[in-house]
C-alpha cells in the first residue's frame, strides 16, 4: 500500500506511463501525497507519457520544464509547467520523457541521475 510506504525507504521513484496507470494514481490521495514528498525530497522523480498527470495532481509541475506525450501538454502548460518537445528532459530532480521511442535517452538520464553524474545540459538549476 502506498500510505505505508516511506521516501526514505526509496532512492527514485518511476512514474508509468500509458493512461490506465495515471489515470489511477492521480486520483490516489496517498499516491499523490507520495509523489509530492518524493519530489520535495530532491530524490530523482522519472515520469513517462502520460506519468507527468500525477506530478500536475501533486501540485510539483508548476515552474519546472517538462516534456510529456503530446495529448496531456495542455494539462502540464493549464498547472504552471513549461512544456518543450524533447525525448528527455531534466530539470532539477525531474525527468520527463514522451513515449516509448524515447526510452533510450530517458533511461539514461536516469541512470545519470541515480550515479550523480548528469550534467550541467542535462540539469536545470
Amino acid at each position: 500500500m502506498v500510505a505505508d510506504a516511506s521516501v526514505g525507504d526509496y532512492d527514485a521513484l518511476l512514474l508509468p506511463g500509458g493512461t490506465v496507470n495515471p489515470d489511477q494514481l492521480r486520483v490516489d490521495k496517498d499516491a499523490v501525497s507520495f509523489v509530492r514528498d518524493f519530489v520535495e525530497s530532491g530524490k530523482p522523480v522519472a515520469a513517462i507519457c502520460h506519468g507527468p498527470w500525477t506530478l500536475i495532481e501533486a501540485g510539483v509541475a508548476a515552474g519546472r520544464t517538462l516534456t510529456s506525450f503530446p495529448s496531456i501538454r495542455t494539462d502540464l502548460r493549464n498547472a504552471g509547467a513549461d512544456v518543450v518537445d524533447q525525448d528527455v528532459v531534466v530539470d532539477r530532480n525531474l525527468i520527463t520523457s514522451r513515449s516509448p521511442e524515447d526510452l533510450p535517452a530517458f533511461s539514461e538520464a536516469i541512470v545519470s541521475q541515480l550515479a550523480g553524474t548528469a550534467t550541467e545540459e542535462e540539469e536545470k538549476s
